[in-house]
């Protein structure tokens, strides 16, 4: 109980620094629809780098990562030596034309090169896979804050059945009060401080394993260099961890769910000049391998505190952090950093999330822009969407706790080679060539692709001896590309 209570007050505290910060953002700067989207085009890039790291990695990489290391070693270094020059691509192709036409939701493009049709599929496509990532980015997330605060809170009630929906609750609620207002303009701050938090909470964890085992700085290299899961390269071709597979899935995974994902791109759409914009997205490119690389080592030091204390081993890697930190195998003090990565996790994505979400709806699905000028009744919708996109990302995350899953990171990839596939069609037809589509037809294309890749994902282990990996999303999106050709004018 005084675990729970202690983890209670870091996460009200962290909520109202965070509501601090929200306040004043609202009271300085842009106000209205220009604050909440835009930011006023006035965001340092340094501070949208490093929140960028923040968002980026979340609750997934905090709990997920580091249990990925018994099962892929450091294999997936390799995807994030892909995301680089999938960094580099972004901000030398996709921002210039961002930049150059004055987007606030980048999908506005698709409207301009292909019709209107399209330009509805394509942010219709982004809701769906930005719920449903960002839906399980928080699960995890919430699960551990459930099972560490909720239900020890109260079981003693009978109020178990509760304690889950509460905790969502309770989270996109504060979520939703410190965003409703200022929106990106609040984000920028506020994603600098969760990136903060969960680096410090990470070098916590690491500092706290190395004391239990006794471990100097260059004890802890030694052992992560000379364990059996420090294998970082993969040259079967025939394994999904095959370096080419997970080096070119790591580009295209960043053009997408970058480049293409309104999301990450909305925060870098606040920067006061495109040179700047570039210059935060190479920097923050550099810096999510070092970061990975960090929570990569920091699961073999677990493992390795597992075996060195006879501790069982959990079968989903998810489990590993929470386990070590509930049974007191890392210590006592280590609560309270553990609770800090735990909550900025939670908030982290969300919130942007849900921002860019309500970006997405207001301005593509509603066009809320198409007058130039902003009127009061449009910060009326755009507050009510932001309200109902809130209540749809807690019935998703119910949902997702309901169908439940294995390795959440590997879950939001599979689902991001289905959803974001039809966006990189799109845009890499729009891009690469002259031809016009049948706008028409385009939302059939779109919804055809995935399925043939759903097909082709079960049949290819029977007819080929072949198992797709995350590669499914170029065929996707190749897929998609071909259609369009097929369907378009001449």
């Amino acid at each position: 109980m005084h675990t729970s209570l202690l983890m209670l007050a870091t996460w009200l505290a962290y909520f109202l620094l965070l509501l601090i910060l929200s306040r004043r953002s609202a009271r300085g700067g842009a106000q209205g629809n220009d604050a909440f989207f835009r930011a006023g085009r006035s965001s340092h890039w340094v501070l949208v780098a490093f929140g960028m790291i923040g968002a980026s990695i979340s609750g997934v990489t905090f709990i997920s990562v580091p249990g990925w290391a018994k099962s892929t070693g450091l294999t997936y270094l390799q995807m994030c030596m892909g995301f680089i020059v999938g960094y580099a691509a972004v901000a030398l192709v996709l921002l210039p034309l961002y930049y150059r036409l004055r987007l606030t939701s980048i999908y506005s493009w698709l409207g301009q090169r292909f019709g209107p049709r399209t330009h509805r599929t394509g942010a219709l496509f982004f809701v769906l896979s930005k719920l449903t990532g960002a839906a399980a980015r928080l699960y995890i997330v919430c699960l551990v804050i459930n099972r560490f605060l909720s239900l020890p809170l109260l079981a003693p009630w009978g109020l178990e059945a509760a304690a889950f929906p509460l905790t969502v609750g309770l989270s996109l609620l504060f979520i939703w009060l410190y965003t409703r207002r200022a929106g990106m303009q609040t984000l920028v701050r506020t994603d600098a401080l969760q990136t903060a938090c969960l680096l410090l909470a990470a070098g916590c964890m690491l500092v706290a394993a190395a004391q239990q085992m006794h471990l100097t700085a260059g004890g802890v290299v030694q052992m992560v260099s000379q364990s059996d899961m420090c294998r970082l390269f993969e040259w079967d071709a025939a394994s999904p961890q095959a370096f080419w597979r997970q080096f070119l899935s790591g580009v295209f995974i960043v053009i997408v769910m970058t480049g293409l994902d309104q999301d990450m791109m909305q925060k870098n759409l606040t920067c006061r000049s495109l040179r700047d914009a570039q210059k935060d997205m190479c920097t923050y490119g550099l810096a999510f391998l070092p970061v990975n690389a960090l929570f990569l080592g920091l699961g073999i030091v677990l493992y390795a505190l597992c075996t060195a204390r006879a501790l069982p081993i959990p079968a989903a890697g998810d489990e590993l952090m929470p386990m070590l930190v509930q049974s007191g195998a890392l210590g006592t003090w280590v609560v309270l950093p553990f609770t800090l990565g735990l909550v900025a996790a939670a908030f982290s994505s969300a919130d942007s999330a849900l921002t860019a979400l309500t970006t997405t709806v207001c301005i593509d699905l509603l066009g809320m822009e198409r007058s130039g000028t902003e009127q009061a009744a449009d910060r009326r919708t755009r507050r009510r969407v932001h309200l109902l996109l809130t209540l749809a990302f807690a019935l998703c995350i119910v949902a997702y706790k309901a169908v439940g899953s294995g390795s959440v990171i590997n879950a939001i990839y599979v689902m991001a080679s289905y959803t974001y596939g039809p966006l990189l069609g799109l845009y890499a037809y729009g891009l690469l060539t002259r031809r016009p589509i049948n706008d028409r037809l385009a939302p059939i294309v779109c919804l055809a692709a995935p399925l043939l890749c759903a097909l082709l994902d079960y049949g290819a282990p029977l007819w080929w001896n072949y198992r797709f990996g995350y590669e499914l999303l170029m065929l996707n999106g190749l897929l998609t590309m071909l259609g369009l050709w097929a369907t378009g004018k001449r």
